[in-house]
């Protein structure tokens, strides 16, 4: 779990390579974001039932399901075809802030979180 935690820290301070700094330049990096979506993902996962959880996690999580559909619903941002892969992503990144915050996923026990 340490490197995934690590893996947040440098996206959520947006350092090089991360997909949030590549999106401030109005770029969607693909692996970037199977990176970070995965990563957030694990967390949620061994998470959901720690009571008390760093400021800098809930506030990443909390970018990451405010600042990015923000970022994208910009006109000239070129979003990443097809237009599914790009609205799932969106929507993915809601469902784990959802559930990152309310300690337990919005779907059945057992729901498989396919690769985007």
């Amino acid at each position: 779990m340490d490197e995934t935690i690590e893996i947040l820290r440098r996206e959520f301070n947006a350092e090089e390579g991360s997909f949030l700094l590549q999106l401030r330049g109005m770029q969607w990096d693909r692996a970037a974001f199977t990176r970070l979506e995965q990563a957030m993902r694990a967390v949620c996962a061994e998470f959901g039932t720690i009571e008390k959880i760093e400021r800098w996690l809930a506030e990443g999580f909390y970018e990451m399901a405010t600042a990015v559909p923000s970022w994208t619903s910009h006109p000239s941002f070129p979003r990443p075809a097809p237009d599914t892969y790009f609205e799932d992503c969106l929507e993915r990144i809601g469902d784990l802030a959802d559930w990152f915050f309310r300690g337990e996923s919005n779907y059945c026990p057992g729901h498989a979180w396919t690769d985007l």
